[in-house]
């Protein structure tokens, strides 16, 4: 609102002062002419109240008439030159204030002013984003699916109109600026205490390390996540203590190999960081041997590397690049020499990987049409040209905003994740698979959901109430049906951290103790219900011995009613 007065006050200066003096010389000049009586006689200036109140309805045309009494001819010359000068002066004014109202920085300090209102009213737990392109909106779309508010900075106007288009279930704070200026972030909410990370999403990774140095010098502690695009960028953030960097092109290369080596490991990581009700991964089995990678850039160096780590034998096809070291054969990839002379009849693999979704699209076509049964990894960069992309039917796709999104909103949701992540690291394949498996079935068939809970007083009262009381609960009472003890929940606890130990899928007689922080997969009927049963004491003594207990004769009743209902409802389902 500073901002918004500022402007006001140096725009309407000159307005407000020319009016100012018109109607001074207007009032005093009135005050002091000379009037008559009805007798004709003269009589003195009718003084400076009765001059400010003539002028006052005179100049806004509002019009009594002559009062007190008629007007000598030199009070009428003094009123008419009054009424040319002040509707004049306020004319003026007018015009200068309908200019300043459509002036863009002047619309801009309405907008921030407004914005900082809203920030300010937040009362509840927001992520500042920062940068809405792709990957930014995705992010939004992420958090708005898990009930999380957020707050968008763009410096385009042009994403921030886009964004207020987007169908969420509450409109975010926008605003038009420059995230990587360290005002327009503290502006953006990032020293409110109700402030729970920042994204830094932009274009450029100079802007993106710029705000993870303000976040992290202004707010010490608040988990900073960045996207990258540049390597020597990703090693260089790590030094400014960023809780998660991530370079789209380097994770999907690892995830390439990972895949070629291992992919049941690679579905299961996919799963457990995937969007929660997207539809569950395919399994793909990248065959080993001889591949052939379209475009070196960013994307072309990561995916040689990580195919050359595992084994394979990779051959690099690049017009702009070409003369470089690495770069074996000069050309797009959408000629079908260039593919003839890497190899393409030998290859089992082909990689499309330019900045071009279009070129992309060209060069798999050409792959399938030489060698049909060929692997065709596609890189997708617009996700306005998913239509395509599905039409085409490739065997594996890399979204770069995709991957950060899903990367970021994992570690928000379920930091304990990449504890699990890391302590499954060695997983054999049948133990991968078993594991995908397993969760694969609590969702109907989509993804599952991923949160923690941590068995304390404001999480699980009912739980540690009876642990105080030496009434054991262990993890099998959590994944029991809370309205229907015989049948089991659609959840499954990955983890239980006790302290720096943790336990990995732990068996149902595992008895948790207070402090423990649990990792569990399953619906969101799921976690609502166990909610209850941590929480509610007389549903936590039905899970764990079956027998209800307290409630009186109503809570009985309401409790037969729903365990009848559900069953009903299962038994038509059938």
């Amino acid at each position: 609102m500073n901002d918004v007065m500022y402007l006001f006050l140096r725009r309407m200066r000159v307005p407000l002062v020319l009016v100012i003096m018109l109607y001074t010389v207007s009032v005093f000049g009135l005050a002091i002419v000379p009037g008559q009586d009805d007798a004709g006689n003269p009589t003195p200036g009718m003084g400076l109240f009765n001059a400010f109140y003539v002028i006052s309805y005179t100049a806004t045309t509002i019009g009594f008439g002559e009062l007190p009494h008629p007007y000598s001819p030199i009070q009428r010359m003094w009123m008419t030159l009054s009424i040319y000068l002040t509707v004049t002066g306020w004319s003026y004014a007018v015009v200068t204030v309908v200019g300043l109202l459509q002036e863009p920085a002047f619309q801009n300090a309405l907008r921030q002013g407004r914005y900082a209102r809203r920030i300010r009213n937040l009362r509840e737990p927001f992520y500042i984003v920062c940068g809405v392109g792709e990957t930014g909106t995705l992010v939004c779309h992420g958090l708005d699916r898990l009930g999380l508010r957020f707050v968008v900075i763009d410096s385009d106007a042009s994403r921030i109109e886009q964004i207020k288009l987007e169908g969420f279930q509450a409109d975010p704070p926008t605003v038009i600026a420059d995230a990587s200026q360290p005002g327009n972030l503290t502006g953006a909410g990032l020293l409110s205490p109700h402030c729970r990370g920042v994204m830094a999403l932009a274009v450029d990774d100079a802007a993106n390390r710029a705000i993870a140095v303000t976040a992290r010098l202004l707010r010490p502690g608040l988990p900073v996540m960045a996207r990258v695009g540049d390597a020597n960028t990703d090693h260089s953030m790590g030094a400014f203590g960023g809780d998660m960097v991530t370079n789209p092109f380097e994770r999907f290369s690892t995830y390439l190999a990972l895949a070629v080596a291992r992919p049941e490991r690679y579905r299961m990581g996919q799963i457990l960081t995937g969007f929660p009700g997207d539809d569950l991964p395919e399994l793909h089995h990248p065959p080993r041997g001889h591949w052939i990678m379209c475009g070196y850039g960013r994307f072309g160096h990561g995916v040689k590397e990580a195919l050359t780590r595992a084994g394979n034998e990779v051959t690099v096809i690049d017009k702009l690049h070409y003369g470089e070291e690495g770069v074996d054969i000069e050309g797009t990839g959408t000629e079908s020499a260039s593919l003839r002379q890497a190899g393409i009849e030998n290859a089992v693999g082909i990689v499309a990987g330019n900045a071009s979704d279009l070129k992309n699209l060209a060069i798999a076509l050409l792959a399938r049409d030489l060698k049909p049964d060929i692997f065709v990894v596609t890189r997708q960069n617009q996700i306005s040209n998913t239509s395509l992309f599905e039409a085409f039917h490739d065997d594996l796709c890399m979204q770069p905003s995709r991957i950060v999104a899903r990367e970021f909103l994992a570690l928000i949701t379920t930091p304990l994740l990449a504890r699990f992540r890391y302590e499954i690291r060695g997983a054999s394949e049948k133990w991968s698979a078993e594991l995908a498996q397993a969760l694969s079935y609590l969702n109907a068939g989509y993804v599952p959901e991923l949160w923690g809970v941590t068995i304390d007083t404001e999480h699980a009262g009912a739980v540690v109430d009876a642990i105080t009381h030496r009434h054991w609960v262990n993890v099998g009472h959590l994944l029991v049906d809370p309205y229907d003890y015989e049948k089991p929940a659609n959840a499954l606890v990955l983890m239980v951290l006790r302290g720096d130990d943790s336990e990995i899928l732990p068996t149902t007689a595992y008895q948790l103790e207070v402090g423990d922080r649990l990792l569990i997969a399953g619906s969101r009927e799921a976690a609502r219900r166990l909610e209850l049963a941590m929480n509610n004491p007389n549903v936590l003594y039905y899970v764990r011995t079956g027998r209800e207990r307290g409630g009186g004769w109503i809570w009985h009743e309401l409790r037969s009613v729903k365990r009848r209902w559900i069953k009903h409802r299962a038994t038509r389902g059938h």
